[in-house]
Order: structure tokens, then C-alpha cells, then sequence
């Protein structure tokens, strides 16, 4: 099982819609600060952090852990900090029970179905661990979609004005760098944990992207640039028939293409994961704890002590972190304890999904 190339892969999709409040009007989704911090600076920070981190005995020194040799702090942090905010999905989903109550059959039911079809399955296990990459890619690309209509919305624009153009322009701007760059074959070469289960077929699928990338980076460069003229073309006419522009909106878009096209496309100090899912965890821990603080100090029985609120916070990190760190120490070799670890993942992206739509409705 390809261990490191999926545990650095796992990400999560859209962040909670806020509705424009009726008698505020801030811009904002909390406030200047906290969004800066974990909405709109994330890429540029996890950029800065890659180039400083890069060179070092943080990133260089390789040690023994839990019988995987060579792991680096940089990359045992890394691997942490992706499954710590892929399990952080489970206080928006059953620790909010006015979410739980409203598809209950999936919060219990499927995962269990799930899990035993893992354990049961070579091929099913195969098959969730190259989805969940896939799926990852896609719902990365969702994230900072639902923050780009959060903060179109926040300025009092129609919901759906500009939705599918900012749905594409997120997914041609995230996946497209992929195909078309220099991690193109980290991803595809997933595929060939279907040797495992003598799949020919699907393993034949990394040389085949890898001899074809070429064809696929020029389509990818001509249809993404048409694309970029379109959509900013398609925003001025819309700003022109009195469409407000978010600034929030432009600068978030802005920073999060160009990084997703230089880590992606060119990966530079070989960064690239750790550029990419450091950001996109960052912004959902961010969205997470402000959108369910109050879950989590119910969760964790502190909401009417001094200090609730820290001390949620606290836990709220310490409980997604031991996760996250006993990910690191699985042997995947062992499919009870591998499978686990897909299932949270996989569930991550799919409920964040439809989390979304429920509290859509929840917020009216």
C-alpha cells in the first residue's frame, strides 16, 4: 500500500455558507483578523514556510518511526496535520445534532458497511485508497469554491450569480496543474496498487499519463488561459449590471491559482504536498472551530466552565492530533487498522459535501 502518497493527499470539500447577516455589513466571515489568518493568508504562509523548512534537518534528517524508516519531522508533522483536520469533519457531522438528526442512516450506517467491505475486500480497499485520492483533488478544489461564494454572498450579490464560473474556475485552477505538472505522476501513480489485486489494466495507467503528459499540459495551458479571459470577462460584464466584486473574493482566488499552479505545476524544493494540504487544512481547522465552538465545548462538557472556550480549544486540537499521530504509526500492511483510517478519510470528503446543503437549509 502506497502509505506516504495517500496519507499526504487527504483534504476536505466546501466550508460552511454563512448568511449575509440583515443588520451587518461586514465583508468579512468573522472579522478581519481571523479571516486573514485562516481563510484568505493560508497559501501564501504554507508557500513561505515550505522555502523556509526547505534545506533543513527539519526537512532533510530522516530518523526511524514506528518501523518506517527515513520519516522526516517535516513530513511526520505533515501527515499529522492532514489527518488531524480529516477527522475534525466528526463535529460537524455527529457532534452537531441538529445535523446528525438529519441523515443519521449516513453518519452511522454507511461508514459500518464501509469498513466491512474494506476488511472483506482486497479490491475494495484498492479501489477506496486511489478514490480517496482523486476524490481529495476535487474536494480541495470545493474548498475554496465555498469560500469564494461565502465572501460573494457577504457582499449582498445574488447566491447563484457567478456560482458555475467559480465552480469551474476552482477546479480547472486545482486539478489542472496537477495533469499538467510536475506531480502529475505522484497522483496517477497511485494506480499501481491495483498490481495488489492483479488489475493490469488500471496499472498500465500511470505510464500511460506519464507518456502523454505533454499533450495533456498544452490543452491544460490553452483551455485553462481561454478560461481565465472568459471568467474575468464574464465578471466585468456582471460588475457592470451592478455585480459587487469582493476583494476578499479576488484576493483569496488570486493567491490560492498561483500557488496551486507553482506547487502543482512545478513543485518547487519538492514542496509541493507540503504547500498544498498545509493550507488546506489551516482553513478548515479555521472554519471548523468557528462555525462549531459551540458543539465542541458541549462535546467536551466545558461550556459552562471558566474558561470553556480555551479549554475546547485545547481539546478540540489534542483529539484530531492523537488521531492524526496514531495514523502515522499504522502499519498498513494491516487492513483492520488501514481501513479505518480510509473510511474517516473518505467519509471526510463526502460529508463535508452534503454538510454543506444541510446547513444551507438550517441558515434559511
Amino acid at each position: 500500500m502506497a502509505h506516504e502518497t495517500v496519507l499526504r493527499q487527504k483534504r476536505a470539500p466546501a466550508p460552511l455558507p454563512v448568511r449575509p447577516s440583515l443588520t451587518s455589513r461586514s465583508t468579512w466571515i468573522v472579522g478581519p483578523i481571523y479571516d486573514s489568518i485562516f481563510f484568505l493568508l493560508p497559501p501564501t504562509l504554507a508557500f513561505v514556510l515550505a522555502y523556509a523548512i526547505t534545506g533543513t534537518a527539519f526537512d532533510d534528517d530522516g530518523f526511524e518511526f514506528f518501523g518506517y524508516e527515513d520519516v522526516t519531522l517535516a513530513g511526520l508533522f505533515l501527515g499529522i496535520f492532514i489527518h488531524a483536520h480529516i477527522v475534525a469533519v466528526v463535529f460537524r457531522s455527529h457532534a452537531n445534532t441538529s445535523v446528525f438528526r438529519t441523515h443519521p442512516w449516513r453518519f452511522v450506517l454507511i461508514p459500518a458497511l464501509l469498513y466491512l467491505g474494506f476488511i472483506s475486500s482486497s479490491w475494495l480497499l484498492v479501489i477506496g485508497s486511489v478514490l480517496a485520492t482523486f476524490w481529495d483533488v476535487y474536494h480541495s478544489g470545493a474548498q475554496t469554491f465555498g469560500f469564494a461564494r461565502i465572501y460573494d454572498a457577504k457582499m449582498g450579490n445574488d447566491r447563484n450569480a457567478g456560482r458555475r464560473l467559480d465552480w469551474w474556475f476552482n477546479q480547472v485552477f486545482y486539478a489542472g496543474p496537477i495533469v499538467a505538472g510536475a506531480t502529475m505522476i505522484d497522483h496517477f501513480g497511485d494506480f499501481s496498487e491495483f498490481e495488489e489485486v492483479g488489475a493490469a489494466f488500471f496499472t498500465r495507467i500511470p505510464a500511460f499519463m506519464e507518456g502523454s503528459q505533454r499533450y495533456f499540459t498544452w490543452t491544460i495551458l490553452g483551455g485553462g488561459t481561454t478560461f481565465l479571459i472568459f471568467y474575468v470577462a464574464a465578471y466585468v460584464r456582471m460588475a457592470r449590471k451592478g455585480h459587487k466584486i469582493s476583494k476578499q473574493k479576488v484576493f483569496l482566488l488570486t493567491t490560492t491559482g498561483a500557488c496551486s499552479i507553482y506547487a502543482w505545476g512545478f513543485n518547487p524544493w519538492g514542496q509541493a504536498f507540503f504547500i498544498m494540504n498545509v493550507f488546506h487544512a489551516l482553513q478548515y481547522f479555521g472554519i471548523v472551530w468557528w462555525s462549531e465552538k459551540k458543539t465542541i465545548m458541549k462535546t467536551f462538557g466545558v461550556q459552562q466552565r471558566r474558561y470553556g472556550k480555551q479549554i475546547a480549544l485545547v481539546l478540540f486540537v489534542g483529539f484530531t492530533g492523537l488521531y492524526g499521530f496514531w495514523v502515522e504509526t499504522v502499519d498498513t500492511d494491516i487492513a483492520t487498522l488501514w481501513a479505518i483510517t480510509l473510511v474517516v478519510s473518505l467519509m471526510h470528503f463526502w460529508y463535508d459535501g452534503f454538510i454543506w446543503s444541510v446547513r444551507k437549509k438550517q441558515l434559511g
